[in-house]
């Protein structure tokens, strides 16, 4: 409405344009006159609003509802005498105060016998609500083909789309009715239209929620494969954030972007993934920040996508993400999917060059292969596999830790899980026993017991360190030195006294440092650990 809202844009005062940007600096007087002008009219349309709200609410309260009110409770006996009243008193088409009509219940119900009286006696079949549903919408949520095609017989719009911009034809494909949906399509219902909030369409939600009967309906239909969803930046507060309260650790992702064939790896409907690819989606096809269909539908643990998108082209070895699929099966432990990946040409010897924190493949993880991921994460099976693949079991991570180091518990925790999952997040820590077998696979494989990484350390200090007497035992009986130390001086012994290759202990100490300059703590940190390796020839 010109002149209402936005006074101060455009004006003409005393004869003079003004532009928006200037309207700070006018004259104090004219600027004063174009204040009280736009506050004069604001009311005036406030007022207007006003009082066509309260004659709504009031029309509402006064209007006869007993027609309504007769339709939910599904009285048809009631509703026929009504309509039958003669003279007419009762409005077919009077509204709640949401907008909702008699022939909305009517469509709720499902219930076609007062649908069908209601129609005859002039109900309007277009007619909305206060959000835009029409009855047609309500008919789709319900599943009812039935209530659909009377609705359309009596005129519904085929096209009516929500406030939001929902279509019919989303809900119903939402719902998963393939008659309803048939029957949209033949009243000419868009196939391609987007919702307003995620730029979604009927496809997305069919295949969202697992119907393929519907995307089969819709493919027939030419809707778009290849359509795309809203891309949008999100910031991520990490736990870190909430805990520490640091604001810097904050980030920034990019959200959406999905195409149906997305949408099917992330729901795992391996029927619709089929369709979409003889339709022509592409087997490649990638989320804005690069995980791509064959990863999603891994990490997923949607071994059938996976398996479809691998036997129509998915490149095994994407690393758009940072990571392949095959890393990200090991995330998962899924053997079979593993077995599967390298079946199709997976490169065991990829390594992550990027982090995902919604993954948990942390920035600590970058330069892993899988194998050594595998033995990270306690997967002496996995681990097998892959070198029976050609894994080379002598390749470390950047810091120079191998995967007899990382199995042994090298940059892993008391306190988390494997997979870095905290104990105060419900994670577990792996029982002794599985780090035990996924050392010794680690060894069987070729891994070197005594190799150090940069900070001198060996699997035997790391497993001093964290207490676990069975692999301290086991790396001896198989040749690792219980004498060794690491750059900074530290034995396998200190390191299971002070719980620490760092030297660092959990208690005080009292005063006089040993000769390494080291003070002997009052609490052992792994007792006995330190007894052990003492039986085993160890020396501080």
């Amino acid at each position: 409405m010109r002149g209402s809202f936005l006074c101060d844009v455009g004006r003409r005062v005393r004869g003079r344009q003004w532009p928006a940007v200037a309207q700070a600096f006018r004259p104090a007087d004219e600027r004063g006159a174009a204040l009280k002008g736009c506050a004069a009219r604001l009311a005036t349309v406030c007022l207007a609003v006003l009082v066509m709200t309260s004659s709504a609410i009031t029309a509402a309260a006064t209007a006869d509802l007993r027609l309504i009110e007769a339709v939910k409770n599904r009285d048809v006996e009631s509703v026929r005498a009504l309509l039958q009243e003669r003279p007419a008193r009762i409005d077919v088409n009077a509204a709640q105060g949401d907008g909702a009509t008699a022939l909305h219940w009517a469509a709720h119900r499902d219930d076609l016998a007062i649908a069908d009286l209601l129609i005859r006696a002039g109900a309007r079949a277009n007619a909305a609500n206060d959000l835009g549903a029409t009855p047609l919408h309500l008919a789709c949520t319900n599943r009812s083909a039935a209530m659909v095609e009377r609705l359309l017989a009596a005129g519904a719009d085929a096209r009516a789309t929500l406030l939001n911009g929902e279509t019919a034809l989303m809900t119903c494909a939402r719902a998963g009715d393939a008659g309803a949906v048939k029957a949209l399509l033949a009243h000419g219902a868009d196939v391609n239209a987007k919702e307003h909030e995620h730029q979604q369409t009927a496809l997305m939600w069919a295949v969202a929620q697992r119907h393929p009967e519907v995307v089969e309906l819709l493919i027939e239909a030419r809707a778009d494969t290849g359509a795309r969803s809203l891309t949008y930046a999100q910031t991520v507060v990490g736990e870190q954030t909430q805990r520490a309260g640091r604001e810097e650790l904050n980030y920034t992702v990019l959200r959406g972007g999905a195409t149906p064939l997305l949408f099917a790896a992330r729901a795992g409907d391996e029927q619709s993934a089929t369709l979409l690819l003889k339709a022509g989606a592409d087997p490649n096809d990638s989320q804005p920040d690069g995980v791509t269909a064959l990863v999603l539908a891994v990490h997923s643990a949607n071994g059938g996508v996976a398996a479809r998108l691998l036997e129509h082209g998915a490149d095994p070895n994407a690393l758009s993400s940072g990571y392949t699929a095959l890393h990200a099966a090991i995330l998962r432990s899924d053997l079979n999917l593993v077995k599967a990946l390298l079946g199709r040409g997976a490169n065991p010897n990829l390594r992550m060059t990027k982090d995902t924190t919604d993954w948990n493949l942390p920035a600590t993880l970058i330069g892993s292969t899988p194998y050594l991921l595998a033995a990270k994460f306690l997967e002496p099976d996995i681990m097998r596999l892959l070198a029976a693949a050609g894994a080379d079991p002598r390749l470390t991570m950047p810091n120079g830790a191998d995967a007899v180091m990382l199995a042994a518990g090298m940059g892993s925790s008391r306190t988390a899980s494997r997979r870095g999952v905290e104990t105060i997040d419900f994670g577990k820590v792996e029982p002794e026993s599985r780090v035990r077998d996924a050392v010794a696979a680690a060894v069987d494989l070729g891994g070197d017991v005594n190799a150090a990484s940069q900070t001198g350390d060996t699997a035997m200090h790391v497993a001093a360190a964290l207490g676990h007497d069975t692999v301290v035992q086991f790396l001896a009986e198989h040749g690792a030195a219980v004498n060794m130390k690491n750059t900074r001086g530290i034995t396998p012994l200190l390191a299971a006294m002070f719980g620490s290759t760092a030297g660092r202990g959990r208690a005080a100490a009292p005063a006089g440092a040993d000769s390494l300059g080291f003070e002997p703590p009052i609490e052992l940190a792994h007792p006995s650990t330190v007894a052990l390796l003492k039986k085993l020839g160890a020396a501080e």
